[in-house]
């Protein structure tokens, strides 16, 4: 196939805002690319290369731009080796190798497509919310059942893979995919409630649970082998000792469990969540060793050979409780007094409580309404869009944020407000460095970034706004925190921010 179909594809995304449009724009696209460059078709569609990140930015690009080919002539397998050569150049003379690479590439790339080349390479393209709508358009173009296709990515945690099995074998090839022990899935999501009652009225039988101010993790044990996942599933097993040397030592012989590790005080309360997020990026021995983690499992999703993905939670948190003992979070089952697990955990310094429906499965990767969330403060977590450069004392300083919520359809994050609030002197030199490294455009008051970034607000309320694209306005926000164990595709979506409004 041509790379020039992708890029038109892609090129017909862009331009329009219907899910159902994207949908049909791609499930036509996946009929008609060749099965030898599905995997490499999907992998661009959804903007990244089937190599990961190879390492090259906007400046190097820039410098070999080339001037463009007046046809398309590249085909995706030609523009797929072309990566993996440069992916695959390493130790000396690497660069020159590279730059001849790419210089060639971009050669024999029309204009339009050396652009998606850019954008491709530079993670312009990532837009997570697309997933959605690629699981959707495989669905369409092999006539699966969505949930089908969603479930066999999340298992295989690849959207490529998924797409080939799905085009070659159907229904069943996608139901091959199951839980493999230390091979990450996505972690289920939970939804916002405006109260706990409302939360209580909705789901019937419940647990109600300490929600912490942690970092997500997911273990998988099979024998003595160990590996410790964040959220965004990076192994980050060698930098948290202590929680591997635990999870060996349950009373099991294999395990995958769902929690959250935070650090503590001496007295027992959590610490704030940028240090404990520091263990998982430090590499200072010193560091490892003072700033210990503690876990809090919430979830069992296989024991001992068995999978528990489909089993309701009630029975899940039978084999956790066998499984993890002391570890698990406080929390109680079918409460008589939800309000004082709320209370306690609030008293013991933690955000709030997650209510659970005890009847449901484990959705992986999906924001339902099985779990909710009740805080007593409303918080969003959004992408950065941009930031403008400060006046008075932030002279100098990239300051006021632009702000975002994911579009469900796989567009652009529509932005809902801005706010420079809550900015320490320490954030603000942060981003003013780092923003920049990932800028798109800039005008005089303003740089604007790819949406790469997550940041927590806080917030009164939303309100009704011309101003914005998505109809609402942020009311009075102010910054948290970055959330650097977030991707934006985990921000939430426009649809969360309106249902503020109507609450």
């Amino acid at each position: 196939m041509l790379f020039h179909d992708v890029v038109a594809a892609s090129a017909g995304l862009s331009a329009t805002r219907s899910r159902r449009a994207k949908t049909a724009i791609l499930a036509e696209l996946l009929s008609a690319v060749p099965a030898s460059e599905l995997a490499t078709a999907v992998a661009f569609l959804t903007g990244q290369p089937s190599q990961g990140r190879i390492g090259v930015g906007w400046r190097t690009l820039s410098q070999l731009r080339a001037p463009p080919s007046a046809e398309p002539r590249l085909t995706v397998t030609e523009v797929d080796t072309a990566l993996g050569e440069v992916s695959e150049s390493v130790g000396s003379g690497s660069a020159a190798r590279r730059a001849h690479v790419l210089r060639r590439l971009l050669a024999d790339a029309t204009r339009t497509e050396q652009e998606f080349l850019f954008r491709l390479l530079t993670g312009e393209l990532r837009q997570g919310a697309l997933e959605g709508v690629m699981v959707d358009a495989i669905a369409e173009a092999v006539a699966v059942p969505p949930d089908a296709v969603r479930r066999a990515f999340m298992l295989s945690g690849s959207l490529p893979t998924t797409a080939a099995a799905a085009m070659s074998g159907g229904s069943a090839a996608l139901g091959q995919f199951g839980l493999q022990v230390g091979r990450p899935i996505r972690p289920m999501l939970a939804s916002p409630a405006e109260a706990l009652e409302e939360a209580l009225a909705e789901l019937g039988p419940v647990v109600v649970e300490y929600k912490l101010d942690g970092a997500r993790i997911q273990v998988h044990r099979r024998g003595d082998e160990v590996h410790v996942y964040t959220r965004t599933l990076r192994d980050v097993t060698a930098r948290v000792g202590e929680l591997t040397e635990l999870v060996r030592s349950l009373p099991c012989d294999s395990v995958v469990l769902d929690g959250e590790t935070l650090a503590l005080t001496d007295e027992g309360r959590p610490r704030p969540f940028q240090e404990t997020m520091s263990r998982f990026g430090s590499t200072r021995e010193e560091q490892l060793r003072a700033l210990l983690l503690r876990p809090y499992f919430f979830d069992c999703l296989h024991l001992d050979g068995t999978d528990l993905l489909d089993a309701p939670l009630r029975e899940r948190n039978n084999a956790l409780r066998k499984v993890a003992g002391e570890h698990v979070i406080p929390g109680q089952s079918e409460p008589a007094d939800p309000a004082a697990i709320l209370t306690r955990a609030l008293d013991d310094g933690h955000e709030g409580v997650m209510v659970k429906s005890l009847d449901s499965a484990y959705a992986a990767g999906r924001r339902g309404r099985s779990w909710l969330k009740v805080k007593p403060v409303h918080t969003l977590d959004l992408v950065v869009l941009g930031a403008e450069w400060g006046h008075g004392r932030r002279t100098g300083y990239l300051s006021n944020l632009h702000l975002g919520a994911i579009d469900p359809a796989g567009g652009p994050p529509i932005m809902v407000g801005k706010t420079f609030k809550g900015l320490t002197d320490e954030l603000l030199a942060w981003q003013t460095e780092r923003l920049p490294t990932m800028e798109t455009a800039r005008d005089r008051a303003t740089v604007y970034v790819r949406p790469e970034l997550v940041v927590e607000v806080e917030l009164d309320g939303v309100q009704s706004s011309s101003r914005y694209p998505g109809g609402v306005a942020l009311r009075f926000a102010r910054v948290l925190r970055y959330r650097p164990d977030k991707e934006p595709a985990d921000a939430d979506t426009i649809e969360s921010v309106r249902a503020m409004l109507r609450g």
